[in-house]
């Protein structure tokens, strides 16, 4: 996807600014082939965790069965962390739910809608969690080098 390498080069130049508020970089290493794979990824914090929501189609996350190490790259430092994908339609709709109570404007964009105290409809997490798989990631510290 080209615009991954445009949002990718962002986020690593003086100008992440603009975009650290909900977009960060995801680095991780294949199982099999061991290389680095880096995305741009959407996100919510909640203290020093990290929710991100992926489609099932995606390949990066798979990375993350079982938890894993990755580097975050968020408001330019890099920072060592432990991702773990979260597959089962259960913990799906949890993750979802958490990332909606955290940023409510974003439901719209998954189709999911909120009732009058915020929460969202289950019918549409359940909908919305087959299709989708979240990633929480436990920040660390930032890396030695960026001390």
């Amino acid at each position: 996807m080209w615009y991954n390498k445009f949002m990718i080069w962002i986020l690593r130049s003086p100008l992440h600014g603009m975009l650290d508020k909900s977009t960060l970089l995801v680095t991780v290493s294949g199982r099999k082939s061991g290389r680095q794979i880096t995305t741009p990824v959407n996100y919510v914090r909640d203290g020093d965790t990290l929710w991100v929501t992926s489609t099932r189609q995606r390949a990066w996350w798979r990375n993350l069965r079982g938890g894993a190490p990755l580097t975050v790259r968020l408001g330019g430092v890099e920072y060592r962390a432990a991702g773990e994908a979260l597959e089962s339609e259960s913990a799906v709709a949890d993750g979802l739910r958490l990332y909606f109570k955290i940023a409510p404007q974003v439901a719209r964009y998954f189709q999911v809608q909120l009732d009058a105290s915020g929460q969202p409809l289950e019918v549409d997490l359940a909908r919305t969690a087959q299709s989708r798989v979240a990633i929480r990631i436990d920040l660390q510290g930032p890396k030695p080098n960026d001390l």
